[in-house]
């Protein structure tokens, strides 16, 4: 009796355990799916939040768009469960014109990456960690707020909030085919409906205050920056659907259909781009835009006149897309539509929907790797266009040294205004390739920070980031630079060092062409991780010429899993950072090019190499030069050589002393052998700040530098 009395008490208590431990599991659950804790919501969930200001406004539009959920949603007319809002428009692309900004018309968020979800009892949205202290305070508390990549993903909140035959709705314009189809079969699992929705719902709160769509100009990218005719990358790119079996293409990515035409506009704020469809088949090509803006020019570029064979473009109506395709389809027996790859989210689900299944063919669009690898007459262009760009940037940081020594009133952004204006006034300038950011201080340590009316604040000693890049017809580019204004700590110099030796890491590599962009990733990162710290960016990504500063297929990240690799004539950027969280931040970025050495790998392969175009000085009171190789500090000195040559040169052209003479400064020689009064401290501090992987990095570089 007395053992079964034991018994029973022991089970019971592991009963009691395990119903402790499941009650802690879900408490865990349900405190994930509640979303990060909102530093600017402080109130319990259960009491009424009142909501003031511009809180208010989003927060009555929030409930406009559940008003129309339950009002008008497919044929069928039952009411919708949840609404997508996706941080897209038609063409899937990164960057957005006013008018289809519409999470940051819901929700007051203006990052640029993002993707909302709205029930009837609540709200979420998921946007990369590089915003998420932004969303935190530009949100109202209705939002629960989730890092994209982490628990719960959008599949697995909607799993949680909503019960059986449930109806997820979407504009299936502005989802990507791919996304569409995985959240579908997610949800499917609970008998929960996706719902393709025609009329946006966001855009009927908008109604009438919605911005109307930019259609400027359409103008002709001439050959003498595009380096190949039009007709000539058409032939190219029906070789490539030869070679595939297809009868056509639908081009759906904006950077595309102007890089084949060569033509450019101005429809996206920063992305010379127009809206627009393309379909090229073998006897066919039909560009579909708004027709007002149709000029002679246009026509005798594209051949429209009279357009009756396979080597000139016939103008359509933007919305005759649809019709076309419905028509056309019916004669075609595999039609090419873009599927993912890298930075590119492929074809909507609204073009997926609207051709029969058996002739799609869903790849990675070949005119992303025609791009990628620029010709001869690109090559030039992109390095001419990086000097006029190191001349302004010049310009600008010298007159900041002088001016906050004579103790003027500087902002972040009146800094960023003079950095566009310094730009704006190059030869072939387009003006920006995004918005500059000026980050001072604390705001250096959000990595994707820009300056607002709301956040702008006065530089005084400390720390300061600037991330900005211009728009020429005959380059792209980008730049990052960290300066201190006053006597930076040993902790930042160090801070700032490693990050250097990062990047100078990737720069002097010498690879098989074989070799995957993600494997690249630790050379940048090795010096940081060393300190035990990270940054939550990649290091590299490819960039257009005269398109856009973001662009594939070269992503540079160790968590990325792609197999495309580097070709002679790619440009990409180069951007390790470090990022002290609430105290400063460090990035710095080259963008180099991919330059052929002439060598054989023994396998046969070629032996490739890097080039820095980017010409922009680095802050030289910010690096120790002690914790650099020897090969590291000849990398500076010949980089800093090539400043003083191309850049100095067109400063004096340009009659800019003020900005030469603080270049020449910037520049000056870094002694490549330790002298004897750096000798004390040369080994403690490198054994200090430099983890195993890096030192074994350093002896990989060292040796080569020796056999080369």
């Amino acid at each position: 009796m007395q053992r079964r009395k034991i018994g029973f008490q022991a089970g019971l208590g592991s009963i009691l355990v395990l119903g402790t431990l499941l009650a802690m599991v879900g408490q865990s659950i349900a405190n994930e799916f509640q979303g990060i804790r909102r530093s600017k919501c402080q109130q319990s969930r259960d009491r009424t939040q009142i909501y003031e200001g511009a809180d208010n406004v989003l927060m009555k539009r929030l409930q406009a768009l559940r008003t129309e959920m339950r009002a008008r949603t497919s044929t069928q007319s039952a009411e919708l469960d949840a609404y997508l809002v996706p941080m897209y428009d038609e063409h899937q692309s990164q960057y957005l014109m006013e008018a289809d900004q519409r999470i940051r018309f819901l929700t007051g968020f203006t990052g640029t990456i993002g993707e909302a979800v709205v029930l009837m009892r609540s709200a979420a949205i998921w946007t990369d960690d590089r915003y998420i202290e932004q969303a935190d305070q530009e949100l109202n508390c209705a939002w629960r707020l989730f890092r994209t990549g982490e628990r719960p993903t959008v599949a697995e909140y909607l799993l949680s909030e909503l019960s059986p035959e449930a109806r997820v709705g979407a504009d299936p314009q502005l989802v990507p085919h791919h996304a569409w189809k995985a959240l579908e079969t997610e949800l499917s699992a609970d008998y929960i409906r996706m719902v393709p929705i025609n009329r946006n719902l966001v855009d009927m709160i908008w109604g009438g205050r919605r911005p109307a769509p930019r259609s400027g100009a359409i103008k002709v990218h001439p050959v003498r920056f595009a380096g190949e005719r039009w007709d000539s990358k058409v032939a190219r790119l029906r070789a490539n659907l030869t070679a595939m079996r297809c009868d056509g293409m639908i081009v759906t990515s904006l950077t595309e259909v102007a890089y084949l035409l060569n033509l450019r506009g101005s429809d996206i704020p920063h992305v010379p781009v127009f809206k627009a469809y393309l379909l090229v088949t073998h006897r066919e090509l039909l560009l579909y835009t708004n027709t007002s803006r149709e000029t002679l020019g246009l026509k005798n570029h594209l051949k429209a006149h009279s357009c009756h064979n396979e080597n000139c473009v016939q103008l359509r109506d933007y919305g005759d897309v649809w019709r076309d395709l419905r028509t056309l389809a019916q004669h075609w027996h595999r039609l090419l539509v873009p599927g993912a790859v890298v930075f590119d989210t492929g074809a909507s689900e609204a073009i997926h929907a609207t051709l029969p299944r058996n002739i799609v063919f869903e790849r990675p669009s070949p005119i992303i790797f025609l791009r990628a690898q620029k010709n001869q007459v690109e090559r030039q262009g992109m390095r001419q266009a990086h000097i006029r760009d190191g001349v302004a940037m010049c310009e600008v940081l010298s007159r900041l040294e002088e001016r906050f020594i004579a103790g003027d009133h500087i902002t972040e952004m009146s800094l960023a205004r003079e950095i566009d204006h310094a730009r704006k006034t190059q030869n072939n300038s387009e003006g920006i390739a995004f918005p500059t950011s000026v980050a001072y201080g604390v705001h250096s340590s959000m990595p994707n920070y820009t300056p607002s009316n709301r956040t702008n604040i006065e530089l005084s000693e400390g720390m300061v980031l600037i991330d900005s890049g211009g728009q020429y017809e005959d380059g792209t580019t980008e730049v990052s630079r960290t300066l201190h204004l006053g006597e930076p700590t040993a902790e930042q110099i160090r801070a700032y060092t490693n990050v250097l030796i990062g990047m100078i890491r990737l720069s002097m590599l010498t690879f098989p062409e074989n070799l995957k962009p993600a494997e690249l990733d630790a050379l940048a990162r090795g010096p940081v991780w060393g300190s035990m710290n990270d940054y939550p960016h990649g290091t590299g990504h490819g960039i257009g010429s005269y398109s856009s500063v973001r662009e594939s297929p070269i992503s540079i990240s160790y968590t990325a899993k792609q197999r495309f690799t580097f070709k002679e004539g790619y440009f990409f950027s180069n951007e390790p950072g470090y990022y002290k969280n609430g105290a400063f931040g460090i990035r710095l970025e080259n963008v180099l090019e991919v330059v052929d050495t002439a060598k054989m790998h023994p396998t046969g392969y070629k032996f490739l190499a890097f080039q820095d175009v980017t010409l922009v000085p680095f802050e030289q009171k910010m690096i120790d030069r002690t914790l650099l190789s020897v090969p590291e500090k000849k990398w500076l000195n010949d980089y800093n050589a090539r400043i003083r040559q191309h850049v100095g040169s067109e400063l004096k052209r340009k009659h800019k002393m003020d900005a030469f003479y603080w270049m020449m400064n910037k520049t000056r020689h870094v002694p490549e052998y330790v002298t004897e009064a750096d000798y004390n401290g040369v080994a403690t501090t490198r054994h200090d700040h430099l983890s195993i992987a890096g030192a074994l990095t350093i002896g990989f570089l060292l040796t080569r530098f020796v056999l080369n």
